[in-house]
């Protein structure tokens, strides 16, 4: 599991396991974001299986699946509610993270300017001057 930090209460991550849980809550991560569709890769553990884990060690949970690109206006959101739903600090994860911080900046757009969230994602590791149309937008919006 490889955790990059976007915001002092928000990061993203590859595929968490329930193996990670225990190092996630000594992180003091407070809330889990899985954006993975279940059955997307042999051997990946079902959100099902994850969510009755996360939540038996007291993390919040949001299961918000979207296939790789495909950011509707209804993920985002969903995303946002978890966001603003849950204790923080959130963690949210995909195949790669790449996918969770798109909806992150998506969901963050209305309220911060456009170059600040294409520069916190790049910090993070992430490239997403391909959605600049779609943020701008948004914070327009």
């Amino acid at each position: 599991m490889d955790i990059k930090p976007v915001t002092p209460d928000f990061a993203v991550a590859d595929q968490v396991t329930a193996s990670d849980l225990e190092q996630l809550k000594q992180l003091g991560y407070q809330t889990l974001i899985c954006n993975r569709p279940d059955g997307e890769a042999e051997g990946q553990p079902t959100a099902d299986s994850l969510a009755a884990a996360a939540e038996a060690m007291g993390f919040g949970w949001a299961w918000i699946p979207i296939s790789s690109g495909v950011f509707t206006d209804e993920a985002v959101a969903a995303f946002a509610a978890a966001l603003n739903g849950h204790a923080k600090p959130a963690l949210a994860f995909c195949r790669t993270g790449t996918r969770s911080v798109t909806l992150w900046a998506l969901s963050q757009a209305g309220g911060q300017p456009v170059e600040a969230l294409l520069s916190q994602a790049a910090a993070a590791g992430y490239d997403l001057s391909a959605h600049a149309r779609r943020l701008a937008d948004r914070h327009q919006a």
